[in-house]
């Protein structure tokens, strides 16, 4: 059995903390619905650092004001914006044929968290499946030649406790047989984000990409906007700073070389569950399932090829 890792970092650390010393200079990452949120501070602490950071925004002026913002807090205009709607593979598409550098780091942050009502996309998809997997699979997938060019590259999934509330359902993914239910839609999706950083690592690795997922923890911002706020302890949350801060530690500390297909939270690998635990920690035995992780890559390649989007390599 592999050794769990754990870093110096806890529940507290902020971004800015576990990215101390690090110089990115030179390096470049697309950080996925970094406009508001975990995903502006993992943006501004990237780019602090030295990073050339893109934006991966659906509303681009609200990335253009997020970028302001890091620019105006760093001292350097170092973050760009570029259009991107991962719930239309189209957007997808047009992002990744924009692309023509190597890129370093990607960051799947963006995410839509338990819709009251079953929403489809065009493809006929479940809406929290396809943007929160469908369009982040596509885009790692579409990027892989850049990541593979960067000599060495991260990809780092924003998943959640969430993982624990469903498997992937390959049988029904976007509920045309089952009930729907928001959160159960919202965990298989999660379970799909862990599962994507374990079969990129198992595929990649060899070309020195590699991939994890985490949980940020229990921070309040617009994710929540169905659920009526943050339901967990006031002692679990979390500022941004501090929700940012295992997502930048898996981008670009050196404590994470050669480390991938593993799921942190509080900044420390977590541990594979075979029931939910009451305190929703760990990540459960099917989202980290080597068998799951190729057969989701395989089942989602096929679907957008079917869609008319990236086949999975």
């Amino acid at each position: 059995m592999t050794e769990r890792i754990t870093t110096p970092f806890g529940f507290a650390s902020t971004a800015d903390e576990v990215i101390a010393g690090v110089d990115l200079t030179g390096k470049r990452a697309v950080v996925t619905g970094g406009a508001a949120g975990i995903g502006v501070e993992t943006a501004r602490s990237l780019a602090a650092a030295g990073a050339e950071v893109v934006l991966g925004v659906r509303r681009v002026a609200a990335g253009e004001q997020a970028a302001a913002d890091i620019a105006a807090s760093i001292g350097a205009e170092r973050v760009t914006v570029r259009a991107l709607d991962l719930a239309d593979q189209d957007s997808v598409r047009q992002f990744v044929a924009g692309w023509d550098q190597p890129l370093h780091i990607l960051v799947n942050n963006a995410g839509i968290m338990a819709l009251p009502e079953l929403e489809r996309t065009a493809e006929g998809w479940e809406m929290q499946f396809a943007t929160n997997f469908m369009g982040h699979f596509a885009l790692t997938v579409g990027l892989h030649d850049a990541l593979a060019a960067a000599g060495g590259a991260r990809v780092v999934s924003v998943s959640s406790s969430g993982n624990l509330f469903s498997p992937v359902i390959f049988d029904d993914l976007h509920f045309a047989f089952r009930p729907y239910d928001p959160l159960l839609a919202y965990g298989q999706s999660k379970s799909a984000e862990a599962l994507l950083a374990v079969e990129a690592t198992r595929r990649w690795a060899g070309e020195g990409i590699y991939s994890n997922a985490l949980n940020p923890g229990a921070i309040a911002t617009g994710l929540q906007k169905h659920t009526g706020g943050l339901k967990s302890p006031k002692e679990m949350h979390k500022t941004p700073q501090q929700g940012a801060a295992t997502s930048v530690l898996l981008a670009a500390s050196p404590l994470l070389d050669g480390v991938g297909g593993r799921y942190f939270e509080d900044c420390t690998e977590a541990p594979v569950v075979s029931e939910r635990p009451a305190d929703y920690s760990g990540v459960a035995a099917y989202a980290a399932d080597p068998g799951n992780a190729e057969r989701l890559w395989d089942v989602a390649g096929d679907l957008i090829s079917r869609g008319g989007g990236t086949a999975g390599r």
